[in-house]
């Protein structure tokens, strides 16, 4: 008897592979610092969008930034109350995709998921894009290699991910919290002040070229929503997230959207109270940040803070996108290899594809922000309406104890999200917004093209039918190439024994001296098997066994070929190895429709 310790039961125990087991999902604070950074890290440049926007009325016109960014603090409200019901009845994941498929028919859930798909790949490249320029505001000869800055972010943010979304929201959680530490510093600090410590930046005239109306308060809205793309990405990840998965990602949504409205009113009440106008070198966050804390060190980190952050929001889009990829390849509109996973708990291809297509949009753009932002928030706003509407015919059809209120949170969200994105598109079409509306389309008819493909081929496999007559055995040849008796020999005529009802070794000689000389050795070693050597006047060696096959298989009978294949201990010897087995196959595969097994003979070499 053991004292002082617990009597426990003993149990085998089966360790869990990296990737199983609730451990390695997301927590609530995980889930912030992996899939809300894009929207969080959109105050380094939201705000700046809305003073670019409304500068062009002159200084004056910024009185306006604080009513602007009110109401676009009041669109994020309504889509973070209805994304928590996107949550809440969509719990395997697919937001705005999801929604669409399930209420509102094929052709909605097509065009979900093409705007979620170009929203991804701009918000990687738009952060990362941003998070250059934030670099280059402080340390200005960095402006020149912005590009590759870009490229290497990417390379390192991809590597990160591909180790799984757990670890990179491990690796992301002391940057996010440093970065709202420093930003709501920035807020209090500067509020509490009468006036800005330090001014930084170069002086730019600024000449008023329209007249403060309507159409430049909309293009100012519509530049400030890009603050709101990545909102949606927590209700496309809900997998990832550990047990209870809903009722974490739903209290990961408020925390976002909590935080996320007290920094763009507190940064815009700055920038309306010290009348913040853009100047050269620096961007205007940095102004604010100079203001705050001055030029010392703190500007600095608080810069370079920006600048991580800025780069790693980039997580969002792969922490969200290659859900929602899995997602179209198990609705047979992607190829399926993007449903497959890792030991761990990433979809890889899809990690790849939206850092290879991210990769082309920044060297086709030269990760220039001001290029990519006309294209942005497009896609995204798509999706919000179509998840706004989606989830009001759910209510509608499905009429559970509340319906009514959550169809009017839903149907309101729908409402702002449609003149949202009417603005959007209205105000940012001739800026390369065209750009994203051929894309759509385009992504829609890939999914449908792929979809039609797997449906056809299901047709033709019979797939969910009973396949009549039932199949009959009709006896097999196993044909097995050989060069010479050896134990390699021996090895493949074992095998083939052990598969077919017969076997017959095939050789291919050129020489008729050596023909000879390997039936007479057949002779003596005597192994039980037929040979039947051709001849090759040409030294071909390919050819004249797949003529022997297609031969062998005109009587209907099922004919395997086994090819055995000497596999060194170590990789650095494959390249003495001869390849020919390796050949063969492959045209045996494209000329005939035999079986064909490659069987490994491995060295100790």
């Amino acid at each position: 008897m053991a004292y002082g310790l617990a009597r426990r039961e003993l149990r085998p125990r089966v360790p869990l592979r990296p990737g199983e087991g609730g451990k390695h999902g997301l927590t609530s604070l995980q889930g912030l610092a992996a899939l809300s950074l894009d929207a969080l890290s959109s105050v380094a440049y939201g705000p700046e969008a809305i003073v670019l926007a409304l500068v062009v009325a002159g200084t004056g016109a910024l009185t306006a930034t604080l009513p602007i960014t009110l109401a676009i603090t009041f669109l994020l409200a309504a889509l973070v109350v209805s994304y928590g019901q996107v949550i809440a009845v969509h719990p395997d994941g697919g937001g705005a995709y999801a929604v669409a498929k399930a209420d509102l028919g094929g052709t909605a859930s097509l065009l979900a998921a093409a705007s979620l798909v170009v929203d991804y790949v701009l918000t990687v490249a738009v952060s990362l894009a941003a998070g250059a320029d934030a670099l280059a505001s402080a340390f200005p000869s960095l402006g020149r290699d912005k590009l590759l800055v870009c490229l290497i972010g990417l390379a390192l943010l991809t590597a990160v991910n591909l180790r799984g979304i757990a670890e990179s929201a491990r690796v992301l959680m002391l940057p996010t919290l440093l970065f709202i530490v420093a930003i709501l510093g920035v807020i209090l600090l500067g509020l509490l002040r009468s006036h800005p410590v330090a001014v930084v930046g170069t002086d730019r005239p600024v000449h008023a070229t329209e007249a403060l109306g309507a159409l430049v308060i909309l293009k100012a809205f519509s530049s400030g929503c890009s603050a709101l793309t990545g909102v949606e990405a927590i209700a496309n990840a809900v997998p990832t997230f550990r047990p209870p998965s809903v009722r974490r990602a739903q209290r990961t949504e408020l925390m976002l959207g909590g935080l996320l409205g007290i920094m763009l009113i507190g940064l815009a009440i700055l920038i309306h109270r010290d009348h913040v106008a853009p100047r050269g070198g620096v961007t205007v966050l940095a102004q604010l940040t100079a203001g705050a804390y001055g030029t010392g060190w703190p500007y600095y980190v608080t810069n370079l803070l920006v600048t991580l952050v800025l780069g790693l929001a980039a997580n969002t889009s792969f922490g969200g996108l290659p859900v929602l990829m899995s997602l179209l390849a198990r609705d047979h509109r992607l190829p399926h290899l993007f449903g497959l996973r890792a030991e761990r708990p990433v979809y890889r291809y899809g990690v790849l594809a939206l850092a290879l297509l991210a990769t082309l949009l920044l060297i086709a753009t030269d990760a220039d922000t001001h290029r990519l932002l006309p294209l942005f928030a497009i896609g995204v706003f798509i999706g919000f309406t179509l998840s706004q509407v989606g989830l009001v015919r759910h209510w509608a059809a499905q009429r559970p104890p509340g319906w009514k209120r959550r169809a009017l949170i839903n149907g309101t969200g729908a409402l702002l999200t449609t003149l949202a994105g009417v603005i959007l598109l209205f105000t940012k079409f001739l800026g390369g917004a065209w750009v994203v509306v051929l894309a759509v389309p385009l992504l829609m008819l890939l999914f449908a093209r792929i979809q039609r493909y797997y449906t056809a081929v299901g047709q033709e496999l019979g797939l969910g039918r009973t396949p009549q007559p039932p199949p009959r055995h009709t006896g097999s040849l196993v044909i097995v190439p050989i060069g010479e008796v050896s134990k390699l020999a021996r090895h493949a005529l074992g095998a083939a024994l052990a598969l077919g009802d017969e076997v017959v070794a095939v050789a291919v000689h050129a020489d008729p001296v050596r023909s000879r000389e390997l039936e007479e050795a057949w002779v003596r070693w005597n192994p039980g098997v037929r040979l039947d050597i051709v001849n090759s006047p040409h030294h071909s060696l390919v050819q004249p066994i797949v003529d022997y096959v297609q031969r062998a298989a005109e009587d209907g009978r099922q004919v395997a070929v086994l090819i055995p294949e000497v596999e060194p201990k170590h990789r650095r010897y494959e390249i003495l190895q001869n390849q020919r087995g390796l050949l063969l196959a492959t045209v045996l595969r494209a000329r005939t429709d035999v079986v064909v097994c490659l069987l490994p003979y491995r060295l100790k070499l």
